[in-house]
């Protein structure tokens, strides 16, 4: 099972005007609950982990866009400076897909890929999943599935978040860097139709900004 740090259903958070927030989203956020910092310490120990169990082999980063994007390039930078300052070292080669499932903020039911048809490239591949949220787990399913049939080495996943929910498949990533609860978040690249991904807190969305960028 992996190891992650759980945010409890009643954690309080904490107030806006103690953070650096922009001040267009003052009024569409109710508090920040992981700040920047501590998603960046988490990072690390996760790109620890990372190089500790997959340190022999070449590992293939497979970005998962958008909301990926921050993650991604963090953990990636963490990995970079444990290559530079160890004796076990990571050959490390990057690609991206992108998955769309969301509509405002209700699943779609269905996964759209786009870049599917380069993932023969990945063949024979040590690959590792960079995602950013895991609520239902039936993207990374459908992604896990697509995946198996160009017949990689290894598929790790490593997700920033797991969303603790009941409409959950029970999926359960391999490395995970927080438990969150049933709330939608947005900030670190986490959007709500594209805005707030130019946040740096994760934090909790009003239900007036709902819809207030309603599509």
């Amino acid at each position: 099972m992996a190891s992650y740090l759980q945010i409890p259903d009643d954690e309080k958070g904490y107030e806006l005007d103690v953070f650096c927030v922009p001040k267009h989203y003052e009024e569409d956020l109710d508090r920040v609950i992981i700040p920047h910092g501590l998603i960046m310490d988490r990072t690390e120990r996760l790109a620890r982990d990372i190089v500790r169990d997959m340190g022999t082999h070449h590992i293939v980063a497979l970005c998962v866009l958008k909301g990926g994007y921050k993650f991604f390039a963090d953990l990636l930078d963490y990995i970079k400076a444990l290559n530079q300052n160890s004796d076990k070292s990571v050959p490390l080669t990057v690609d991206f897909i992108r998955l769309k499932s969301y509509c405002n903020d209700q699943s779609t039911n269905s996964v759209k890929v786009i870049g599917g048809d380069e993932l023969s490239t990945l063949t024979g591949k040590n690959v590792l999943i960079v995602e950013d949220i895991v609520e239902t787990g039936k993207t990374m399913e459908t992604l896990l599935s697509l995946l198996s049939e160009y017949k990689p080495k290894m598929v790790k996943v490593v997700s920033l978040l797991v969303k603790r929910t009941p409409r959950s498949s029970g999926y359960r990533p391999d490395y995970i860097g927080f438990e969150v609860p049933d709330s939608f978040l947005v900030g670190y690249a986490l959007d709500y139709n594209e805005y707030f991904r130019d946040l740096s807190h994760i934090c909790i969305l009003t239900e007036g900004a709902k819809e207030k960028y309603k599509v």
